[in-house]
């Protein structure tokens, strides 16, 4: 087991560059997997074991990148996991340096971001493998992600635009699939090319990165894997759904211990997206469509008040979340 405690982040423009990383023919392992962890030692633990359960064949690495933990996942991986490399930082670094920690210190042709509460189910890890050395033009690819009753759960989207934005949030989709893609509609059997995966279980040829740079760091939570499936697509990479490999998502496990923050980031991070790959003006007419969101959900607000429905407190929770981003859209 390799430990490395504290802020261990090389340089950050080394992240975005991959400059420093090894070179093609140095790297002697077929897939690192690197998981992120925030207060989630026992999803983590059946994390753990259902990979090395499922191992594909070839050389393996896993990462855990404890973002300063206060449920001693630590120490469970130090326990339980003797052969994983643990990195264990004294801060929460966000998702996004938290995993280029761990990408520049890899040494395999395939890099594999995973949710601790997820589950890899038998096959998975070989079939995604096998698709990326089958299919060289392939950049990145996800797999068939499943909730824990084994349903289908969305986790490909088309690249976000300001008129597909514009009809996710106002619910347009219902009438006609624009601003997301109709997954319940897919051939289940049948791998489709996509624009953007769920960054729950995204595996990326290292070649990819090592052209458009790691992780973005500008952002601490949510959006990243939208960023770098735009950087792959741009660079000519092609991006697959591979239905045939399956995992279980338990679902934001991390992020719910604070909703209320992780709402705000959200939307955030969005914003930023839109400034980084389309202009300001882009990202001041996406704040405007947020803005004319939040305030037609406020507007119902008062029906939650004098209704008993199951979903009262959510309704409630939620008119709290979008006036809070009333509040922070526009501020200096």
């Amino acid at each position: 087991m390799i430990i490395l405690i504290g802020n261990n982040s090389p340089p950050r423009e080394n992240y975005m560059s991959a400059e420093n990383h090894p070179a093609v023919n140095e790297r002697i392992k077929t897939l690192s997997i690197v998981i992120v962890n925030w207060n989630t030692r026992e999803l983590l633990k059946e994390c753990l074991n259902s990979i090395y359960a499922y191992q594909p064949q070839g050389e393996l690495e896993v990462w855990v990148v404890d973002n300063a933990s206060t449920d001693q996942s630590s120490d469970m991986v130090k326990q339980h996991f003797p052969e994983v490399n643990l990195i264990e930082n004294r801060t929460n670094f966000g998702f996004a340096q938290a995993n280029n920690q761990a990408i520049i210190r890899s040494t395999s042709r395939f890099i594999l971001l995973l949710n601790p509460d997820t589950e890899i189910l038998p096959g998975a890890l070989e079939k995604m493998v096998t698709f990326l050395e089958d299919s060289p033009k392939v950049g990145a690819l996800g797999p068939r992600i499943l909730n824990p009753d084994k349903t289908l759960q969305t986790s490909s989207y088309p690249t976000p635009t300001l008129s597909r934005e514009f009809w996710r949030l106002f619910h347009l989709d219902e009438l006609w699939p624009y601003g997301v893609y109709k997954m319940e509609r897919w051939e289940p059997h049948t791998h489709r090319r996509v624009d953007v995966l769920l960054g729950a279980c995204l595996m990326i040829r290292q070649e990819a990165l090592d052209e458009v740079g790691f992780l973005s760091e500008d952002y601490f939570m949510y959006t990243e894997e939208v960023d770098i499936c735009y950087r792959v697509g741009q660079r000519g990479w092609e991006i697959y759904w591979l239905p045939e490999a399956e995992i279980i998502h338990y679902g934001g496990q991390s992020t719910r211990q604070v909703s209320r923050k992780m709402f705000i980031h959200l939307y955030k991070s969005k914003i930023l997206f839109f400034k980084k790959h389309y202009g300001n003006l882009s990202a001041f007419l996406y704040k405007l469509i947020l803005l004319l969101t939040s305030l037609a959900r406020l507007s119902l607000t008062p029906i939650a008040y004098f209704t008993r429905s199951p979903s009262r407190e959510q309704r409630l929770e939620l008119a709290y979340n979008y006036r809070q981003l009333v509040k922070v859209l526009f501020a200096r």
